[in-house]
């Protein structure tokens, strides 16, 4: 990720919340009384992953928090069913540990699940929601594409669920200049994720409960975040977000995959301080808006063509009604 460097600021010696009999790791970062975002990982992520966003949003002058969640880096991993129940109580936890000013959410893919489950539950608590990559039912192709993801972990490791994700949630331009180093990529998703942990992980996934019915709920401003390419969780499955959430908008991120977070984290980053410093600013309309998201940070939300249909991946032009 191209986000220029800057000076870090101390990172908070609080390394580990209590929930349960479980440790959950998490790292807090920024001054004390600025607005908050809380960054949640995908299925087979950990926290470490955010460093880049952790350093471009402190910059923004925003606190960040970042955590594993069970079954995940650092944090205790389970030995049976991980339930989403649980993630979200732990999140409830952390967010506790931010004191009493603005909370800014955002998560990505099952850390977007866990994101919208928590603002559904607790949404009085945040300023702004952010899901990216995301989805409020599983449908059929979901459900087929995470059962043959399960059973890969299960028949060839981590190393080959790596394998089968990697080309799922990135570009060849990025993969590209990887190709003679991913042995030693993907060996750092085999030290801090374990095989066990996160079968159990998936298993949660796949244990499903639609959201649709109450995303209705969701009455903070959200911006919610697809990649043009996104064939995981395609632009449909996000047009149910921005059709229930009453103060949405949804933002096309273009030539992007599933993992955008990774391959476009500059772009990424400055979105989310853009969207966070519009809300405290007053300037926030979602209006169900759809916009496309400019190719280098900094640049202008385009709204999407007047009379074409953002659904379709060619400009199709809308029937008349």
């Amino acid at each position: 990720m191209k986000i220029a460097a800057v000076k870090r600021q101390p990172v908070v010696a609080m390394p580990f919340l209590n929930h349960g009999s479980y440790r959950i790791r998490y790292e807090l970062e920024g001054r004390p009384d600025a607005p908050a975002y809380v960054l949640v990982n995908g299925l087979t992520q950990y926290a470490e992953l955010w460093a880049a966003y952790r350093e471009a949003l402190v910059a923004r002058h925003f606190r960040v928090a970042t955590f594993d969640l069970l079954g995940q880096g650092g944090s205790d991993k389970p030995a049976l069913f991980i339930n989403q129940d649980d993630q979200i109580t732990a999140l409830h936890r952390l967010i506790g540990e931010l004191g009493d000013g603005p909370i800014f959410l955002s998560g990505i893919s099952f850390g977007g699940l866990i994101a919208l489950r928590y603002a559904i539950e607790h949404g009085k608590r945040l300023s702004g929601l952010v899901p990216m990559s995301c989805f409020a039912e599983l449908s059929p192709q979901l459900l087929l594409i995470g059962n043959a993801l399960r059973t890969g972990l299960i028949l060839g490791g981590t190393g080959y669920l790596q394998d089968l994700l990697l080309p799922m949630n990135l570009s060849d331009q990025w993969l590209k200049p990887l190709l003679d180093k991913l042995d030693s990529v993907k060996r750092q998703g085999w030290l801090v994720n374990d095989l066990y942990a996160l079968q159990n992980l998936m298993e949660s996934f796949l244990d499903f409960q639609p959201l649709t019915p109450q995303l209705s709920s969701i009455t903070v401003p959200t911006m919610i975040l697809n990649g043009e390419f996104d064939f995981l969780t395609p632009r449909v499955l996000h047009e149910t977000l921005r059709v229930e959430i009453p103060s949405s908008s949804l933002v096309i991120i273009p030539k992007a995959y599933h993992a955008f977070t990774l391959e476009k984290g500059a772009l990424t980053a400055d979105l989310l301080a853009r969207f966070a410093e519009d809300v405290l600013a007053g300037r926030w309309r979602g209006d169900k808006a759809v916009f496309v998201a400019p190719e280098e940070p900094g640049g202008e939300l385009t709204p999407f063509p007047l009379g074409y249909d953002h659904l379709r991946a060619i400009p199709v032009q809308r029937a008349s009604t």
